[in-house]
């Protein structure tokens, strides 16, 4: 839909630091040119390149990127110069985990699956004046942005459920302090389980200090065998999902709004005995 509404020159900036990126990036391409203004594909996506600079040219419509990775556990914490170019941002794995100043995008939207509600929804928040019927041609009505602004989000049968679900948790979210208690909270989480692997002796955090995500934590130890042990001794201690994505192999703990603070402080305890257990 990005490329359809927004790419009226056909052509648009991409900045490469995952997998979710590398596939809107392949969607662009169908739609007109899409640039690689940066990658950090050299070192497996394990930074957030320099975007101070970006080779932007003035026939770019947008430049597009994906805010957190959930797979390599990077998040920007400074958005990229677009040198007054429409920012694209999708924030799915981010999503409502810290306040976001939104007049600094032209579109954010996000699969609500990580902190917001079920797989099925998505939210998009969209610039008044990127809502036109000036969209590429053979863009069908049900993927132009004015269509869904029109008819109130109501121009098919909403997600009932999911919508409902996600009502809810706005509502807690609100009763527990809002965004600014949410960040102080997930900076308070990530810190324990960081901290614990910059002094480890066996596990090793894959990202880079000032690339690192609060939602998505990383790790291995450096013997893929041992790696497949800690998966299946955590498993038998309650420890669930903490396999890393098939592309990158080792380790990730996902900690969402949803986990609380206990759950952190029991891992990093299940992975101190480990270490202990395993340490070479």
């Amino acid at each position: 839909m990005v490329p359809m509404n927004l790419m009226k020159n056909r052509k648009a900036g991409y900045i490469l630091t995952g997998q979710w990126a590398k596939k809107a990036f392949a969607e662009a391409k169908i739609y007109g040119e899409a640039v690689e203004l940066a990658s950090s594909a050299d070192k497996t996506f394990t930074y957030i390149p320099d975007c101070s600079d970006l080779p932007i040219t003035e026939d770019m419509d947008y430049v597009y990127i994906c805010e957190n990775n959930t797979i390599y556990g990077t998040k920007y914490h400074q958005l990229p110069d677009t040198k007054g170019k429409i920012l694209v941002s999708d924030q799915s794995s981010c999503f409502l985990s810290e306040p976001v100043d939104v007049t600094k995008y032209g579109i954010i939207y996000a699969g609500v699956q990580k902190n917001v509600g079920p797989a099925g929804t998505v939210i998009v928040i969209i610039r008044e004046d990127l809502i036109s019927d000036d969209v590429l041609p053979g863009t069908p009505t049900m993927l132009k942005y004015k269509t869904h602004a029109d008819n109130d989000s109501l121009y098919n049968t909403p997600p009932c459920y999911g919508i409902y679900i996600c009502g809810k948790v706005f509502k807690w979210l609100l009763k527990t302090g809002g965004l600014e208690k949410r960040k102080e909270i997930n900076e308070a989480k990530a810190k324990i389980l960081y901290d614990f692997l910059d002094q480890s002796k066996l596990f090793k955090g894959t990202v880079e200090k000032d690339s690192r995500s609060m939602m998505n934590v990383p790790f291995v130890t450096g013997d893929k065998e041992l790696d497949a042990k800690f998966i299946e001794e955590a498993k038998a201690a309650g420890f669930e999902n903490l396999k890393g994505h098939r592309t990158v192999g080792g380790m990730r703990a996902s900690i969402y709004n949803a986990m609380p603070t206990e759950g952190v402080e029991k891992l990093v305890a299940f992975m101190k005995k480990f270490e202990e257990e395993n340490a070479r």
